[in-house]
């Protein structure tokens, strides 16, 4: 993922991309930027990883904790496995929500929209069982019940309908029911220690740590390999879906994965979620920077917003998710979060071991793409429209 994303930036910064131009000139400035708000959120520098459960706390208040607190847990993998299966439903529900749609909580009389909004109807809905096959033992995320879950169900647990439109509806469904089927088709994966759930998945990686340390592009790589058939209607290589992997011209191989570029956004996201409920049950997680950065919208906003990308044509409307134009921006996203990353922990003054990649993401980068976009439009929009099922970001 890395090399081929830094392939793209390096005809970028020759001037030989078609679609996008590359000013490095700009990213000083990018950097003073993203250095700001992460002492404006951060102030005592201490970052977590960009991971699901940030967004699980509003206002001071961390709602999943609160639910953890309240469970009678027989052990520290039992708790672990409910934060494996939440973390997978949740990362896997949040795609781009679209502009208009928000989540009203009875609960705590929050309203959120976006990746807020997402990841607090997905926390209500965990909490209420949606996803568990057993009423007595309501958090967790069964295979079977998954596999059986409806466009209906989710549109009633998200709040959606004509005057609250949700993007993707139907593809977040079909994407958990495919989830389900496929740990119902692996138990040796996610049924070692109980019924086939999503939490399965932290009984295999634990397994499998080294004395209990586990890297985290392992998770990775289980996350790619296990539930790789969940991608259908994606590029297949030899029989095995690709999942988020797109066609750029650019790259040159002599082998079968001539043009492919992969990226995988969510499964990334996925694993840097995945690692604190492996600390919490004692697994150290190692080379962290050993993912990449997100190939997602806020974060390639930001190097819009901020002048460091240039798209070529203006005004073409909404672009395909697997249009050559939207796949070199992702890359561009991924190596130029490599460049920027240094500079930052040079303002900063912070070393890369107490500043990981993933806390570039949560404490700056991210934030700083949403609080240029709001600037320079109204609804916060990216500054670039992409057409997607809701699987891709």
């Amino acid at each position: 993922m890395r090399e081929r994303a830094h392939e793209i930036l390096a005809l970028g910064l020759a001037n030989g991309l078609e679609h996008f131009a590359v000013d490095p000139g700009r990213l000083p400035a990018t950097a003073d930027l993203v250095a700001s708000v992460i002492r404006a959120n951060y102030p005592a520098l201490k970052v977590p990883l960009h991971a699901r459960w940030r967004h699980f706390v509003f206002a001071g208040r961390d709602l999943w904790a609160e639910a953890a607190a309240r469970a009678a847990w027989r052990d520290a993998h039992a708790r672990a496995r409910a934060g494996f299966d939440l973390a997978i439903v949740s990362v896997l529900l949040d795609a781009g929500a679209g502009a208009a749609w928000r989540y009203r909580d009875a609960a705590s009389g929050l309203v959120a929209g976006r990746s807020e909004g997402l990841a607090l109807a997905s926390l209500r809905m965990f909490e209420a069982g949606l996803f568990s096959a057993d009423a007595r033992d309501p958090l967790r995320a069964d295979a079977g019940r998954l596999a059986a879950l409806t466009e209906t169900d989710l549109a009633r647990g998200f709040q959606a309908g004509p005057d609250n439109p949700l993007t993707g509806l139907d593809g977040r469904a079909a994407l958990l029911a495919r989830l389900g089927q496929v740990m119902l088709d692996n138990p040796a994966v996610f049924a070692r220690m109980d019924a086939a759930r999503a939490g399965g998945l932290f009984d295999h990686l634990a397994a499998s740590a080294d004395g209990r340390m586990l890297p985290a592009p392992a998770i990775l790589h289980a996350l790619l390999v296990h539930l790789g058939p969940i991608w259908s209607g994606r590029l297949t290589l030899a029989g095995i879906p690709l999942g988020d992997t797109w066609r750029h011209r650019a790259i040159k191989r002599d082998d079968a994965s001539n043009g492919l570029l992969p990226l995988h956004k969510l499964s990334q996201w996925l694993s840097y979620s995945l690692v604190e409920p492996l600390r919490q049950a004692g697994i150290a997680i190692t080379e962290i920077d050993g993912l990449t950065g997100l190939a997602e919208y806020r974060n390639g906003g930001l190097f819009v917003d901020a002048g460091v990308i240039a798209p070529r044509a203006s005004g073409a409307g909404a672009l395909p998710v697997d249009s050559e134009a939207v796949v070199e921006w992702r890359a561009l996203t991924v190596a130029l979060l490599d460049r920027l990353w240094p500079l930052v922990r040079e303002r900063l003054a912070v070393a890369a071991a107490a500043f990981p990649l993933g806390a570039l993401l949560e404490g700056g980068t991210w934030a700083a793409g949403r609080k240029l976009a709001r600037e320079k439009r109204a609804d916060g929009r990216p500054p670039i429209e992409v057409v997607s099922d809701g699987t891709v970001f």
